[in-house]
Formats: C-alpha cells, sequence, structure tokens
C-alpha cells in the first residue's frame, strides 16, 4: 500500500510537471516567461526526478541514465533562470535544458504508458509502435525547441534591461 500511495505521488508529480511544461513551453514560443508556471514545473521536475530514484530496484535500469541527465539538465536549467537571470548566453541555455527535461519527463511517459496501459502494451512495450511514438516525440521537441530557442531569445532585445533591473532591486 505505502509503495502505491508513493507511485500516484510520483506520477501526480510527473504529470504536473508535463502540464505545467507544456505552458512553459507555449510561453518560450510566444517569448513570454510565465514566471509561475516555470516555477512549479521546475519544482515537480526535479522533485519527481529525485522520487524516481527511491523506488525499489533490482539491477542498472536505463531510467537511471535519464534520471541522471535530468538533475544535471535541471541544475543547469535552474541556475540560468534564477542565478543567472536569463542574461547572455543563459537565456538559450535554459531554454534547451528546459525542454530537455521536459521531453525526458515525456520520454518516461510514455515508456511507461507502452509497459502498463494493456491497449499499448499488446502493440508491443519496446515495439514498432513504441519506437514510432518516441521518435515522433523526439522530433516534435527538437522542431519545438528550435523555434523556442529562436523566439524567446530574439525577445531578449526588448526584455533584457527589465530583467536586469528587476533583479537588481
Amino acid at each position: 500500500m505505502i509503495l502505491s500511495a508513493f507511485t500516484l505521488f510520483h506520477v501526480a508529480l510527473s504529470l504536473i510537471g508535463i502540464l505545467t511544461g507544456l505552458a512553459v513551453l507555449f510561453g518560450l514560443l510566444t517569448a513570454q516567461r510565465f514566471d509561475r508556471w516555470t516555477a512549479v514545473f521546475l519544482a515537480s521536475t526535479v522533485i519527481t526526478v529525485l522520487t524516481g530514484f527511491l523506488f525499489p530496484f533490482h539491477g542498472f535500469k536505463p531510467s537511471y541514465v535519464v534520471g541522471a541527465l535530468s538533475v544535471v539538465l535541471l541544475a543547469l536549467a535552474i541556475g540560468a533562470r534564477y542565478r543567472f537571470h536569463l542574461e547572455g548566453g543563459w537565456r538559450r541555455t535554459y531554454v534547451l535544458t528546459a525542454l530537455a527535461s521536459l521531453y525526458f519527463n515525456v520520454f518516461v511517459l510514455i515508456a511507461q504508458s507502452f509497459e502498463k496501459v494493456p491497449a499499448l502494451n499488446a502493440l508491443g512495450a519496446m515495439g514498432t509502435a513504441f519506437k514510432v511514438t518516441q521518435v515522433v516525440a523526439l522530433t516534435a521537441f527538437v522542431g519545438l525547441g528550435y523555434f523556442a530557442a529562436i523566439r524567446f531569445d530574439a525577445s531578449a532585445a526588448g526584455s533584457a534591461p527589465a530583467v536586469r533591473r528587476a533583479a537588481a532591486s
């Protein structure tokens, strides 16, 4: 029962991270910061990744690599956003690391869905449908990430002085 409650908590955090991450992605594509959505996205995604390491495990799993990469990406995204205030190259670093973190969360959602949802599992947990779905997701994130980096970076010219003034006060 404890594992079930913990699993539910972990999944809920993951879904919150994905949904708020999609809101943040929309903001990046429209050159808006969405500060509250960003804070919830980063916090819920960090907690999701960290709680993922607390599940009982037997042997090495690829999810540990995804989790470790996510920790590094999230640290960079948080540093770029809150320590370096999106100045200079940190703006693009934030966009790319935040979106990569969101992608990893979606990657795990797809993998878990194919493993746990009977209709998807019937298609083959690691078969062609799974691989095609992951390639489509990756392609979408690469494309959206490209446009988000351009749009959000281009908005820096108009907002950088305001960001610096706000950071100084």
